[in-house]
């Protein structure tokens, strides 16, 4: 069997465990209208779910269309996601995002990744990240740090940049099971197999690939 066909496999026997698992893919971002889902999504990029969801308590209550985003003052939107990594820059992405979102879409979010990827701040993984959890379409399978420390553990892909890590992963798994991967991944990750290095034999998708407990890829 070739090396393809390994992972191809693997990858499907991972796969059949996160769609039993986590049957119903959800974000854990806490949103009540579609832009503070692309809002949230862009403010969680190397920051965690949880420190999100406290800045954006407060800010969803004052900020919940792109208009009202596209209005924002810079500064003081500055100030209220200084929580976050990368606020300041993250400030001009969201409000630069909300003036494009209500000019050229109408106020309507996009419902394809090369539409979405013209926002500021928002690339492959944002795109089909809100595809995903608000039209459940599913264009490609989005990489963050948990899909790419599995997938280099599980030896589904020799790349660390996200977008091809995505590319790999897409190729191995069938796209209708594409939607069990980025969520199934992070909540796994989130829950039972954390990234220190740790013995993880007991752990169910390592019982698939045990190999996995010996692959401990340092962060690059």
């Amino acid at each position: 069997m070739s090396k393809l066909e390994e992972r191809k496999l693997r990858a499907r026997k991972l796969v059949a465990y996160l769609k039993k698992a986590y049957p119903k893919p959800k974000t854990e971002l806490k949103y009540s209208t579609p832009f503070q889902l692309v809002v949230a999504v862009l403010l969680s990029a190397q920051c965690t779910d949880k420190v999100v969801n406290k800045v954006t308590e407060n800010l969803f209550k004052k900020y919940k269309t792109p208009k009202d985003f596209s209005k924002a003052n810079l500064d003081q939107l500055t100030k209220e996601i200084s929580s976050v990594t990368f606020y300041r820059n993250k400030a001009k992405a969201v409000i630069a995002a909300a003036k494009i979102v209500q000019k050229d879409f109408k106020g309507t979010i996009p419902r394809t990744v090369p539409e979405l990827s013209l926002l500021p701040g928002v690339a492959y993984k944002t795109a089909n990240v809100v595809l995903g959890e608000l039209h459940d379409i599913w264009e490609g399978i989005p990489t963050d740090t948990h899909v790419k420390r599995f997938a280099n553990r599980f030896d589904l892909s020799d790349n660390t940049d996200l977008f091809k890590i995505s590319k790999d992963l897409e190729a191995l798994v069938p796209k209708r099971d594409w939607k069990y991967v980025n969520n199934g991944l992070v909540l796994y990750g989130r829950y039972i197999c954390n990234a220190r290095t740790h013995d993880c034999l007991a752990h169910p998708l390592t019982k698939i690939w045990p190999e996995a407990n010996k692959r401990w890829p340092k962060a690059k």
